[in-house]
């Protein structure tokens, strides 16, 4: 199975505030807010939503294309991608722009601010599908996540044309995004992916209820933070699927990406639709134990050791003989 994954490329510049930002604000000034927080630590690491999820997706063995646009500073990014397992040949590589960077701060409570800076993900939108698609000998499915606004309705729009399946993930780009942008997003996806909260604003945003989006996509994939994960289909039984036990919490940025990894790299595989969640929320439930989106290492026997004590002997069964 060939899957695309569209969406941001870019390096993450990830700080720690020792305190609780709800501290620092003062109820009846948020309109005038003006803050600034000393950081202890300062990682620099990469990361960027479809780098993220190829980058999961490469660990399970399952060669993801990744589709996006990068500055002229990606060579080392690019190398390190190739050498866990994804195809970087049809990233866009910008001559005069920096690859987008993403700079956040995590307090105690692990709530989180960020600046995302576009840089050659502007770019991303003059990327055809097609020609992807010529390059590797056709795409089952396109996981369209956070990009250029422009890319993402133009990729959507391709989909739909050619008859590719895709999965619509608006995550970062829904607080700048309308309701008739969302509706067109995600008219006739495959799969759904948000949050709790990201659920209720695109209800919100399109005016449809929770019926009528559900009536107008394949599957709806709703990430429950640390009580797992929701998919649901019209006329079909709710799958809940719980997470595996975290030995720490060290940082939740990517947790979010791993999920998606491992879900799709599930659906690849021709698992069923609640393996592939118990595989994302394994993937997440490893990246939320560290610092970085994608400085986790996936060794095979630990990974199935603990996936095995998760959810069972059977689902660990069918699952081993996939994960490479």
């Amino acid at each position: 199975m060939r899957i695309a994954v569209t969406g941001s490329i870019a390096t993450d510049h990830l700080m720690t505030f020792p305190g609780r930002f709800a501290d620092q604000l003062v109820a009846d000034q948020l309109h005038t807010v003006s803050l600034s927080f000393l950081v202890d630590n300062l990682d620099v690491r990469r990361g960027g939503v479809a780098a993220n999820i190829a980058f999961g997706m490469g660990q399970l063995g399952t060669r993801p294309i990744l589709v996006g646009a990068a500055g002229f500073d990606f060579d080392e990014y690019r190398a390190w991608l190739e050498r866990h397992g994804v195809d970087t040949d049809s990233v866009r590589i910008s001559d005069t722009l920096h690859t987008a960077r993403f700079v956040c701060t995590t307090d105690s409570d692990h709530n989180q601010i960020g600046s995302f800076y576009t840089g050659a993900m502007s770019e991303a939108r003059l990327i055809e599908l097609k020609t992807v698609a010529d390059r590797v000998g056709g795409l089952d499915l396109v996981s369209i996540g956070a990009d250029d606004p422009e890319a993402m309705l133009r990729h959507t729009e391709e989909c739909r044309s050619r008859g590719i399946p895709f999965a619509a993930d608006f995550s970062q780009q829904i607080a700048r995004m309308d309701g008739e942008e969302i509706r067109i997003l995600l008219e006739g996806a495959t799969y759904l992916f948000s949050n709790e909260y990201e659920k209720g604003l695109i209800q919100t945003k399109t005016g449809w209820t929770d019926e009528e989006i559900l009536a107008k996509v394949g599957h709806r994939v709703t990430t429950l933070g640390a009580r797992g994960v929701r998919i649901e289909r019209a006329g079909e039984p709710v799958v809940e699927v719980a997470c595996p036990d975290e030995e720490r919490k060290a940082d939740p940025t990517g947790v979010g990406d791993a999920f998606r990894a491992g879900f799709l790299s599930g659906l690849a595989w021709g698992v069923s639709l609640e393996r592939a969640a118990q595989v994302g929320c394994m993937l997440a439930t490893l990246v939320i134990e560290t610092v970085g989106t994608q400085e986790y290492q996936l060794r095979r026997g630990h990974f199935m050791e603990r996936f095995t004590k998760a959810y069972g002997d059977d689902a660990a069964t069918e699952v081993r003989g996939h994960l490479s």
